[in-house]
């Protein structure tokens, strides 16, 4: 009876307390072990596109996936709560995507990053893979996979991106026509579901949370660790040009195999995509293939900041009636000597000059260099370093995504020239095939549909990126909102009608658009919100699913505690009473500690 009147002492103090506090809070069970639920910082309404602020009510900095659980679990049943999560990992989305205004950030790389390579033997069946906790960045996988002779098989072009943050976009670079994008290598998953259920996934076991999450826009669950294909490195000892970090020379004796890297010249587009196109029908020969349109000498030289080579190519870009614009094709192909063939059959100067034979660009106008493996694949990070030294890498980053089927490609590409000034564009413009046969349609990427001729379905899709920067010093406020607006119109007008393009790494404005967006897949694309997510608690920066709000109050079972706990909604006038029996009887209930942090809401 004693405690019982304690009890009741002092839940009618807190009750005083909260009804005469000026402050809000986010009723929550704080028991997250030692992970704390943390006011709002700066960087979790930043990201790299540097357009969209929206600050969070608070930041949790989870130790294990079990905190996710926790955190999902009573949000996700939780009446009346108005309160979205989003996962933040590396933080390099452009409208805001990986933000949650007034919700919950929660910062994958506070995880420990653990991976583990797991080789195979000769004499064992399966495949070589990596496990690998979701805010682990891919640049980490590479350095560490590399120890064992493996590397994965996809990437995008800039490694230090998070891993469930790519898949759950795609993951695309100049691998995808041979391999797939990213999404299409991963064995096996571990998720974190918008209710709070932790779920191992594959294509054989819970395979509609596995296909969901891949490419579903973090709307479906939170990757929290992943498997990921690996396939034998190059791994010939070249050090003679090897240019990789210091450590990787110190421990492994090698940076990886050479890599032929080709960089050829057109001022004719037909020609530069059959090209293209030539290069992608022949993956048994070719590794890795892109392209840039080069509207300018500032696009020229920006593109070239990575190439350890002196372009002599000197374009005039002013015609006398308009401005000249000309196309690079970029391919590379590895010198690697598999056992039981002759150096004669696998030389990369022997394969590049067998291509370039069949190939039509500028007279004079290709250049080559060898580099090594890794310096290849992290060759992005030399342009950003150089960026930041000149001031120009934490600056607004309007960019542009789009798939576009082949059937489309010239009218897009005339589209985009119309919309844009190509004396001054400042960033590179990428243009590259895809294969769709690479991709799996049960995954959430939308792709374009299909157009159908005489030779059956279109196998060819564009992948198109206007990686555009605005430079405050030159573009104003105006400046960038009327690029904005400009990026809008070519999206709406790449969507409709012949072109039938689709976004990637998509930003619409509406329901609608994202219905349009999905087309015929969008009923599947509900259905699996419903099943996984159906409160809309994750990722509400994408803006398709509004937060549901719970129509009565809820009783669940704690899995790990065996109690009930009474789920209240927020503003309730007995929250504060109920809520601090809620936390005594977490008290008496559990042997570990209980962190309890309440954060303000803003009105």
């Amino acid at each position: 009876m004693e405690f019982a009147l304690f009890c009741t002492k002092v839940n009618i103090l807190i009750l005083i307390l909260a009804l005469c506090s000026p402050c809000k809070f986010i009723q929550s069970p704080m028991d997250y072990g030692p992970s704390n639920l943390l006011e709002t910082k700066s960087s979790a309404s930043l990201d790299f596109g540097r357009i969209v602020f929206n600050s969070p009510s608070a930041v949790l900095r989870p130790q294990s996936p079990r905190d996710i659980s926790l955190l999902l679990t009573f949000h996700s049943a939780s009446s009346f709560s108005k309160v979205a999560v989003a996962a933040r990992g590396a933080g390099h989305s452009i409208y805001g995507q990986a933000q949650a205004i007034d919700g919950i950030v929660i910062e994958m790389d506070s995880i420990p990053s653990d991976i583990y390579v797991h080789k195979k033997r000769d004499d064992e069946s399966g495949v070589s893979y990596a496990d690998v906790g979701g805010g682990v960045l891919w640049v980490e996988l590479l350095e560490e996979s590399l120890k064992l002779g493996l590397a994965p098989r996809s990437w995008t072009d800039y490694l230090y991106l998070s891993i469930g943050g790519t898949l759950s976009n795609g993951g695309i670079s100049g691998q995808t026509f041979k391999y797939g994008p990213q999404i299409s290598n991963v064995l096996q998953l571990d998720v974190v579901t918008g209710k709070g259920d932790l779920i191992t996934c594959s294509p054989t076991s819970s395979s509609e949370l596995f296909y969901a999450v891949l490419g579903g826009l973090g709307q479906f669950g939170i990757i929290t660790r992943a498997r990921i294909l690996l396939q034998d490195a190059p791994q010939k000892v070249m050090l003679k040009s090897c240019q990789c970090f210091l450590v990787h020379v110190i421990n492994h004796g090698f940076c990886g195999d050479q890599v032929k890297w080709i960089r050829a010249f057109y001022d004719d587009f037909d020609t530069f995509t059959g090209d293209q196109e030539l290069l992608v029908s022949m993956p048994e020969l070719v590794d890795y293939v892109e392209g840039f349109i080069v509207p300018n000498e500032q696009s020229l030289l920006s593109t070239s900041v990575a190439f350890p080579a002196h372009l002599g190519f000197m374009p005039d870009f002013h015609h006398v009636s308009s401005a000249k614009v000309y196309y690079c094709i970029e391919f590379a192909v590895h010198d690697f000597q598999a056992e039981g063939t002759s150096a004669e059959q696998v030389s990369s100067s022997l394969v590049v000059e067998k291509i370039s034979k069949q190939m039509s660009y500028m007279p004079s106008l290709v250049y080559s260099v060898e580099v090594s493996y890794f310096d290849f694949l992290n060759r992005v990070r030399m342009e950003e370093m150089n960026l930041r030294s000149r001031g120009l890498w934490e600056i607004p980053h309007p960019w542009l995504n789009m798939f576009v089927p082949k059937s489309g490609i010239k009218e897009f590409k005339d589209l985009l020239l119309e919309n844009i000034s190509p004396n001054d564009f400042e960033g590179p413009i990428l243009i590259y095939p895809l294969l769709r046969d690479k991709w799996d349609a049960n995954t959430s990427v939308a792709l374009p549909d299909a157009p159908t001729g005489g030779d059956g379905v279109e196998q060819v899709v564009y992948i198109v990126g206007m990686l555009r920067s605005a430079n405050p010093a030159s573009c104003a406020a105006g400046c960038l909102d009327d690029i904005l607006r400009r990026n809008r119109q070519i999206a709406e007008a790449a969507s409709a009608g012949r072109i039938g393009g689709k976004q990637y790494l998509a930003h619409h404005p509406s329901l609608l658009h994202w219905r349009d967006h999905f087309g015929r897949h969008w009923n599947r694309f509900a259905a699996r919100k419903n099943l996984f997510d159906p409160l809309g608690v994750l990722a509400p920066g994408q803006g398709i699913f509004p937060r549901v709000h719970a129509s009565a109050l809820m009783y669940m079972r704690s899995q790990d505690k065996g109690q009930s706990r009474l789920l209240l909604p927020k503003r309730n006038i007995f929250y504060g009473s109920l809520c601090v029996s809620y936390n005594l009887q977490l008290l008496l209930s559990v042997s570990s500690p209980v962190v309890l942090t309440s954060t303000t809401l803003p009105p």
